[in-house]
């Protein structure tokens, strides 16, 4: 995901979203930089779904409610537009309904899932490591397909708890208690 130099300023959210796109182009944009997002590929999407599908099932008749890409995050909400950073993580919960606005999250959803894809970057996952921990985030999991491992980061009381699971494990979601996530389900045998 490299930075486009549509202009040489920042954005803020009310240019993003008067930018015209062609279809399936997508962008996230990053304290006002904006970056274009490659397509995911077929395994991403088997892994989306699955991850998906066991959230959804789990929080069904409850009040937190489960997205998946594409679906805008304005992490740092204002009112007037003038936030300056949208991401568009593969899958997330909010569990505020004052968070659930007409064109996405206004504010840090609860949990955060990005997957791994060959064009990520290590700076990338570090840059929307600090954003998500910044705006108040929950858990924020990120998908490694290539070792089908998922690394799980809890953010509570100013701490950060950081674990790893390979693709045979459970792994229990914190602001869940008493759910686990499949992860032999969620890796299948696509890879």
């Amino acid at each position: 995901m490299g930075a486009v130099l549509k202009e040489e300023r920042l954005f803020t959210y009310a240019d993003y979203k008067a930018w015209e796109l062609a279809e399936g182009e997508r962008y996230e944009l990053i304290y006002g930089t904006a970056y274009a997002m490659s397509g995911p590929n077929t395994y991403h999407q088997s892994i989306s779904g699955e991850l998906f599908r066991q959230i959804a099932n789990y929080l069904y008749g409850k009040p937190c409610r489960v997205f998946s890409a594409p679906y805008d995050v304005r992490l740092f909400y204002e009112e007037d537009e003038s936030d300056d950073t949208v991401v568009q993580p593969d899958i997330l919960v909010i569990c505020d309904e004052k968070k659930l606005g007409s064109e996405g999250c206004r504010g840090a959803p609860d949990l955060a899932v990005e997957i791994l894809s060959p064009s990520n970057s290590a700076f990338e996952m570090e840059r929307k490591f600090k954003l998500y921990r910044q705006a108040g985030i929950r858990e924020y999991w990120v998908i490694n397909p290539e070792n089908k491992s998922l690394t799980v980061y809890r953010f509570k009381d100013g701490q950060i708890v950081t674990r790893t699971y390979e693709s045979k494990d459970t792994v229990p979601v914190d602001i869940f208690p008493g759910f686990d996530v499949n992860l032999e389900a969620v890796f299948g045998d696509d890879g």
